[in-house]
Parts: structure tokens; sequence; C-alpha cells
């Protein structure tokens, strides 16, 4: 009764006990002839020995395994009860041959062997297939047997893994359709060819059929290892045999989305090896090259033990990607991986500065908000740099409140200047989105700096406040002017200018980091918006700011499509859909920021007047 009790295991117990029934119901146990048992015990050998040699099909490893095909052809040529005579005669030989395996899974497969084949059976012949032969006119039962067999199996192996692993029903199916269903056709087609090669000789065209598929699995096996030891070579870099940079963004993209479905906590580390140039200098690449292999082996070593996956980044720097590990634990990590560097001696480095190996690390944590790995490796390396210009030696974790160095920030001068010039296109075709995006960059100046904000942030959100709407240049002219609502397919074109202007930007590396503002500034906090419907958090920082410095503006200056709004008005907006449109974080900071600029130009036009009389 132990066993009963985790839901896993009733429902395990559940289909065991509805597969014995059904076998034992509709089993007849009848006597075979000679002939009959011979040809059962083959089928039987035949599944016991390719099971043993699956094909096994890259790039994952997924096996096609032959058993399914010989039930099918068992089924469709000599009927249910043979067939399940096959799978009771298999089933004991291999629970005999793999004594490894816990004794629950071998009832529980051969119940659920029982039930697709018994289902399979009953679907093939009520929709008017006749056992016995091969023949065209049987086609249709064919598929939907088929069908009914691939649907259990997904059904039986799908549940377990959403009752074992506490996944969602729709990222189990999902998976599982999207990987099983090329091997299942093509088990099915095998299952007609070993029916027709047996039609003619039973023992003769399962030998051959055997024969075949054995020489595939062999073939595949060698082809498997083969992309296996190429996939790796190419993932791998070549000096250090550590994963390289492209592989490691790949893996880290993976990392990132499972710790963000998961709600688990997620870090990055950077880190560039200290005055590594001054040590080239004084002993020459090649020496170079060992130090950078003496290196990459040491933090290897170190972060296998926690099941960290490392990389490198480019150069003397590397990359360390933590799952499931928090800031602190991360930054306890890497400080006592920077000790243990400091007391690895490695020849010459007492010439160094801090005559010691050392290294300067920033550490990011993933959050919610991250938009993409862009971001996350964009905050490490700016807390690297940070730990450089510290004086080397040290870790410093990512902080949006830290003033970080000069030369790593954003020219604000030089981006601004950059990024008004593509603005200017839309002079010719937009004059109302041209003041507008120059009102919102005026806005998100004076917003920015009642916000803690860090430099790097502040310069962000004025840069993406000045170009989020360039996108529109892609959008007509006569939609951006048109008077009076939008027609829906008008409307949906109207949408697509933030994912025009990601594209835009996209092309210039330098306005990579405003990607975020330029497309999701239009999502709502409700996860209403647009272009994801993403919501709360998710959405990053920035563009939750954005989002309500965009929206006053556009409620309170005249567009062709609707009317302007007063400040009150605006504001009593604002504060309607806080919670809804907007994060109520920023709303009431901005709204005290309004009333501010707005005293301030009643007081400026009230001197003006005094002035004039």
């Amino acid at each position: 009764m132990q066993f009963l009790k985790t839901t896993t295991n009733k429902y395990l117990f559940l289909v065991s006990v509805l597969g014995f029934i059904a076998f034992i119901t509709i089993y007849d146990f009848k006597i075979y002839s000679i002939s009959e048992w011979s040809i059962t015990i083959a089928l039987a050998g035949a599944i016991l020995l390719l099971n043993h040699h699956p094909i096994v099909l890259p790039p994952k490893g997924n096996s096609l395994s032959m058993d399914s095909s010989i039930f099918l052809a068992s089924l469709f040529l000599f009927g249910l009860d043979l067939t399940l005579a096959v799978l009771l005669i298999n089933s004991i030989l291999f629970a005999f041959t793999q004594r490894k395996i816990v004794w629950w899974k071998h009832i529980f497969n051969f119940s659920s062997y029982v039930l697709m084949i018994v289902g399979s059976f009953y679907t093939f012949t009520l929709t008017g297939g006749s056992i016995g032969s091969i023949h065209i006119n049987n086609s249709v039962p064919y598929l939907i047997s088929f069908s009914s067999y691939f649907a259990m199996n997904v059904i039986f192996v799908g549940a377990f893994f959403i009752l074992a692993a506490a996944e969602s029903f729709e990222s189990v199916f999902r998976e599982l359709i999207k990987e099983a269903i090329s091997p299942y056709l093509s088990t099915l087609m095998l299952s007609l060819v070993l029916a027709i090669l047996m039609s003619s000789d039973s023992f003769f065209g399962l030998f051959l059929f055997t024969c075949i598929a054995f020489l595939l699995s062999l073939a595949f096996k060698q082809h498997f290892h083969l992309f296996k030891e190429i996939s790796e070579k190419a993932n791998k870099d070549f000096l250090t045999g550590l994963n390289n940079h492209g592989y490691f963004k790949e893996i880290l993209e993976k990392e990132v989305t499972a710790a963000k479905e998961n709600d688990q906590p997620l870090c990055v580390a950077l880190l560039d090896i200290d005055d590594f140039k001054k040590y080239n200098d004084l002993y020459g690449h090649i020496e170079g090259d060992h130090l950078l292999q003496v290196f990459g082996s040491l933090i290897k070593t170190a972060a296998e033990l926690e099941n960290f996956i490392v990389a490198r980044y480019g150069g003397e720097e590397f990359s360390i990607i933590m799952p499931n590990t928090t800031c602190q634990k991360a930054i306890s990590f890497m400080n006592e991986l920077r000790k243990k560097t400091n007391d690895t001696y490695y020849k010459g480095v007492e010439r160094l500065p801090y005559g010691c190996l050392s290294f300067s690390a920033g550490i990011a944590e993933c959050e919610k908000a991250t938009y993409n790995i862009s971001e996350l490796l964009n905050k490490a390396d700016q807390a690297m740099y940070a730990a450089k210009d510290q004086g080397k030696n040290l870790v410093q974790i990512y902080n949006q409140y830290s003033e970080y160095s000069a030369q790593r920030s954003l020219s604000l001068e030089k981006e601004l200047e950059e990024a008004e010039q593509q603005l200017r296109i839309f002079l010719s075709k937009d004059v109302y989105t041209y003041r507008h995006s120059k009102r919102v960059y005026q806005y998100a100046i004076d917003f920015s700096r009642l916000l803690s904000l860090s430099v790097y942030e502040r310069k962000t959100l004025i840069l993406g406040a000045l170009i989020h709407d360039i996108g529109k240049i892609e959008i007509p002219r006569d939609i951006l002017n048109k008077k009076g609502k939008l027609e829906p397919h008008e409307w949906e074109m109207m949408k697509k200018h933030v994912t025009w202007g990601k594209e835009i930007i996209s092309t210039n590396k330098k306005l990579e980091d405003l990607i975020p503002l330029v497309e999701l500034h239009h999502e709502r906090y409700d996860g209403n918006g647009y272009p994801y419907g993403l919501k709360g958090k998710s959405i990053p920082k920035l563009a939750r700011i954005l989002c309500i410095i965009d929206s006053f503006d556009a409620m309170t200056t005249e567009r062709p499509y609707q009317k302007t709004k007063t400040f009150e008005e605006a504001i009593l907006e604002l504060r309607t859909c806080s919670g809804k449109q907007f994060d109520p974080q920023f709303v009431e900071p901005f709204i005290s920021m309004i009333k501010q600029l707005d005293d301030t130009r009643e007081l400026v036009e009230s001197e003006s007047l005094v002035v004039n009389k």
C-alpha cells in the first residue's frame, strides 16, 4: 500500500491493472499449432534483438525502435490473439535479460502495449480493415489504426511525465508530438513494409527485415557518433577545450528561458585575466596561450563541482553560467575562485602588478524583466569593467545604482546625434511623429532625474525615448495622417511599427541596448499590450517607464485620429489605468513631475504677461 501513496504510482497502478484486465479478457489462451508457435517466437525474438540495437537519430540521440513496427505488422497479418502472445513472450524475455530495470516499469510497459495493441486492432477492424493480407483498400483503416496507436502512446507517456515532473499539459504534449511524430510515421511505413515482406514468406520476410533494421542501426550509430564528434568540435574552443562563444550563447538562451519559466534564480559571470597583455608582451604568445589553457582548466574544475557551465568568451575573457544560483551564492563562489586563482602559481606571474595570477569579474542576475541574453551579458560586462576600474583582482555584482566607468557608458552626446540624424527621416514623412519623439525625449530627460536609475539606464531611457517610434517610417503616409478612426487592417499595420523599429535599429550594434524600448513600449502591465502580450515585471523596467511617458504625450497632443486631452484629463487617465496599462510604481512619480512642469510653465506664462503689460 506504500507504493500507492503518490499520484504517479496510482497512475502506474491503474494503467497496469487495466492492461492486465484487457489481456486476460481478450486473450484466447488457445493451443497454437507448431507453425503458429514458430512465427510467434520468431517475432518475439526479432523484437528482442532490435530493441538492443535501436536506430539512433541525431541530433538529440532519440531512438527509433522497431518493436511497434513488428507488433503492427503482426496485427495486420495474424490478428490480435497471436500479437498479444508475441507481446507476452517478448515481455518475459525482456524482463529476464534486463533485470536491472525496476519491476514496475516492466509491468507498466507490458500493460500500456496491451492497451495500444487492443485499441489499434479494434479501430482497424471497425473502420473496415481486413486481417490477413496487405491491400491498398485498407489504406484508411491502416492510417486510423496507427493514429490510435500513436495517440494512446503519447497519452500514456505524457500523463506519466506530467505527474512525475509536475510539468504543464501543453508543454509535455507539444514536446512529445514534436519529438515523436516523425519516428512514428517511419514506424507505420516500416510496419507495412514488414507485412508485405512476410506476406509471401513469413520467416524469410522477417529475417530480411531484421537484417536490414540491424544494419541500419549500425550505420545510424556510426553516423550519430560522427555527428556528436563534429558537433563537439564545432562547439568547443580549440585552445582551451571549453565551450566556445557561440555555443555559450545557445546554452545561456536555454538556461534563461528555463529560469524564467520555473521562477528560479540564474547568474552569469564574465571574467577577464588581469594584465594578460603585459604577460604576453613579456613572455610571448605561446606562453600566453598556455596560461589561458591552465586558467581555463582551473575555472572548469571549480565550476564542475557546482554544475556550472564554463566557456571561453573571447581572448582572455571567460564566462560562467550559474543555474539555480542567487547573487549571494554566485559572489561567494567567484571570490573563492579568485582566491584559488591568486594561490595558483604560474611561472612569470610574479612580474605582474599583483605578483600573482588574478582576474576581475562581473556578475549579473537574470530577472523576470530581463529582455534577452544581450542585456544580461551587457550588465555582467559593465560590472566586470567596474571591477577593473576599482583596481582589478575584484568581483563586482551589477548594481543598477552603481555609477560605472565613463569609458564603458554610452557617450550620450554622440549617440543622440546619430539617433537624431536617423530620426530626421520623419521630417519628410510624418512631422507629428518627429515632434512627438522630441517631446517624449525631453520628458525622459526630466523623469530620469527623479528616478533611482544608473547612468547607463538614464542614457538608455533617453536614447530609447528619442527613437522609440522609428518603425513608423515603414507605415504608408495615408495611414499615418488619416483623420478619424483607423480600420482594423490599418490598425494591425500601425501596430507593426514596433517590430519594424526593432529591425531598423538591430542593424546598428551600438543601439542594440535600445531594442527593448523600441519593441516593447506598447506592452501593457496587465498583459493586454502588443506585440507579445507580456505582463507585469516580465516587461523590462525602462519599457514600462517609456510606456507612461509615450502615452501621456500622445494623450495631450493633437493626433489625426484622436482628440487631445488636457493635462488634468491625462493625469486622471494615468491614475485610472495604473495597474492595468501602466506600472503603478512609476505613475505617481511621473504625475508629480508633470504637475511641477505645469506649475513652472504657468509661472513663466504669467511673468511673460506682466512683462508685456
